[in-house]
């Protein structure tokens, strides 16, 4: 696991392929908790190819000197990545 908050990613390999390629992150927040958003693709192995991008945000826990994920919630599509942005933005601008 990773001991700071920098190094921790998403990125997954099973028998040799990159099943999860983290594309991007953003770290939210740092500290004792640690709140990160990322950006990624998953391996289709029906198509051999990557699909869509896809979101995610992790809360991670520091505890004995590594993070561990506690939580996570996924955005299901582009859509959805669109509303919660756009119900973000008018709550920040009132």
């Amino acid at each position: 696991m990773a001991e700071t908050v920098d190094e921790l990613t998403i990125d997954y390999s099973e028998d040799g392929i990159r099943v999860v390629k983290e594309l991007d992150k953003e770290i939210l927040s740092k500290g004792a908790w640690a709140t990160v958003i990322y950006r990624y693709q998953e391996w289709d192995r029906r198509k051999q190819e990557y699909g869509p991008d896809r979101y995610t945000i992790r809360r991670y826990q520091k505890r004995n000197g590594e993070y561990q994920q506690r939580s996570k919630f996924n955005i299901s599509s582009r859509d959805q990545a669109a509303a919660i942005i756009t119900a973000l933005q008018r709550w920040v601008e009132e």
